[in-house]
């Protein structure tokens, strides 16, 4: 878990060329310390060799920059047969990885409902992540956090009370809270206020306790949506798209949270980085201590 509150990309930095294992030291110039490694292609053989992702471990480590990593977007743990298996062995594999380069959570999209009715798919989905943390002992390792994400359009399981239920229900499971996708989802924008923030955070609170709540692993980005849910990203600079970010900052402040925010914004790091200037903002503008070195 986080120390302090945390910012960094989801993927490489803008417009860096070098390898995985260099992108802590670059992270660490621009005063971030989060980076969340996308294995978002991976089938069921890893993207990276074994000594590479150790050498990530060890760059992460000597520049305090912590990991997180986002498993393969080809997961469905609502399906049935070889669908099954398959999702299953990729969440495995990413595990498996994520534990070599000293990554706390492994974050995924648990699946589609696909005709199902949506508490068959939720309890599919249950036993899924119940195999997988059977078949993970074999992991060697500290194994990661399993950590759910809420999605962005109704066609996914993962709206905000069927991430907690999934927590609730799996051991090692922790909630990670996609913000753009939550206001997207039902298709109207619902995150507009400091209070609908609020409403979430006190939710995960009074379901998952306040040590899950304070140390939350979110994304954010501003976004684009429909009737259908999630459209498309925008960066933050891109007027006109929200959930707006200063509410939430606002919260961390006033709360004392501890959240692990990694942008998803067309500009990842260069939106990191004004997100984090805006929490510092808040928290002088309360006349509290900045929780990082200055």
């Amino acid at each position: 878990m986080a120390d302090r509150p945390r910012f960094g990309p989801a993927g490489k930095p803008v417009g860096f060329k070098g390898k995985a294992h260099e992108v802590p030291r670059y992270l660490k110039s621009e005063g971030l310390d989060a980076f969340e490694f996308q294995a978002v292609r991976w089938g069921v053989k890893p993207g990276i060799r074994e000594n590479e992702a150790a050498r990530l471990r060890e760059e992460a480590s000597k520049y305090d920059v912590l990991l997180s990593m986002h498993a393969s977007y080809f997961i469905n743990l609502c399906a049935d047969g070889e669908k099954l298996y398959q999702s299953i062995k990729r969440l495995l594999i990413c595990l498996q990885y994520a534990s070599i380069m000293g990554a706390y959570i492994v974050v995924f999209h648990p699946g589609f409902y696909k005709g199902k009715e949506p508490a068959r798919a939720l309890e599919d989905c249950i036993r899924a992540l119940r195999t997988v943390l059977d078949e993970a002992s074999t992991v060697s390792g500290k194994l990661p956090y399993l950590g759910p994400e809420t999605t962005g359009k109704p066609t996914q399981l993962g709206s905000l009370e069927e991430i907690l239920r999934l927590c609730e229900e799996v051991e090692s499971c922790r909630p990670v809270i996609d913000w753009a996708h939550l206001h997207a989802r039902d298709g109207r924008g619902s995150i507009r206020t400091k209070e609908d923030y609020r409403a979430v955070l006190e939710a995960i609170e009074g379901r998952l306790g306040t040590e899950v709540m304070v140390n939350l692993h979110v994304h954010y980005t501003p976004v684009e949506f429909s009737a259908k849910g999630e459209v498309r990203h925008h960066t933050m600079s891109e007027p006109g798209y929200g959930p707006d970010f200063k509410p939430f900052a606002e919260l961390i402040a006033e709360m004392g949270l501890r959240p692990v925010i990694i942008s998803e914004s067309p500009v990842l790091d260069r939106d990191s980085i004004l997100m984090k200037k805006m929490v510092e903002e808040a928290f002088r503008e309360l006349g509290k201590k900045l929780p990082w070195p200055s």
